[in-house]
């Protein structure tokens, strides 16, 4: 078993403000996203800076708030009738990546609109950019003991704070191993050579949901929700199950009908 290291989940106090490593890790997040994106905005008639700041600003705002709407709806839809405010209630915690997908995809939806470029385009430029982000994200996680693993006997299973006495897996680890590192040099790897319109899209959401599905096998579910059915699904299988469908079609309709 190894030892839960103690890291104080706040970063930095400024008196009465605290600076949670979990939004420091949100913070690196966007700026890898726009040294990515600066990489990959070289070889482009299109992009430049303004524009990048632009995208990211827009991104950010369908972060934040896809991301809270997401959680709300998806993980405590009892809220939309109890107490609505809570859905901008940011500073409480709680954030879904399918919400702040949805959120991106209409922040691009919106930029491309602006600037009169294809959804897709603009959509496959800054999505290699982004599984390093996610990888951080899980590590803010980690670092904050929340969003922990089941309880296991492998040898590297750590016991979580506010989490008993058992060890858990450290499924935010596998989380930013898989949806950082790997994902990432898939997704960049795959982007660097000319694609049908869609293709690198549609990989995007298919190797995400695979990752996200396999690590909640050993997530421990949300204990509001627990398991939805057969005694192994959760909300986030469900979630990334839905985007395993989408990708697939998306790819599948980007090699069939987008070849150039």
């Amino acid at each position: 078993m190894l030892t839960f290291p103690q890291i104080d989940p706040v970063a930095l106090s400024l008196g009465p403000l605290k600076i949670h490593w979990y939004g420091v890790m949100y913070l690196l997040a966007f700026v890898t996203w726009w040294l990515l994106a600066s990489n990959r905005a070289k070889v482009s008639k299109f992009w430049n800076k303004d524009k990048l700041s632009d995208i990211l600003f827009y991104c950010v705002l369908g972060v934040m708030l896809g991301g809270r709407i997401g959680y709300v709806v998806f993980y405590h839809p009892d809220y939309l009738i109890s107490d609505p405010l809570e859905i901008f209630a940011i500073w409480h915690g709680g954030m879904s990546f399918h919400g702040g997908l949805i959120g991106v995809m209409l922040a691009v939806w919106l930029f491309a609109r602006k600037h009169h470029q294809h959804f897709t385009d603009i959509l496959e430029f800054i999505a290699p950019c982004v599984p390093i982000g996610l990888g951080l994200g899980r590590i803010g996680n980690f670092i904050g003991g929340e969003l922990y693993g089941r309880v296991t006997d492998v040898p590297w299973g750590m016991v979580f704070p506010h989490a008993g006495v058992l060890p858990r897996h450290p499924s935010q680890l596998y989380q930013a191993f898989l949806e950082g590192i790997v994902f990432f040099a898939i997704m960049w790897w795959f982007s660097a050579k000319e694609r049908p319109r869609g293709a690198v899209a549609g990989l995007f959401l298919i190797t995400y949901a695979l990752t996200r599905m396999l690590v909640e096998f050993v997530r421990q579910p949300d204990a509001h929700l627990g398991f939805l059915a057969f005694g192994w699904l959760t909300m986030g299988q469900l979630l990334s199950g839905c985007m395993l469908l989408v990708g697939a079609v998306w790819i599948t309709y980007a090699y069939r009908y987008n070849k150039s």
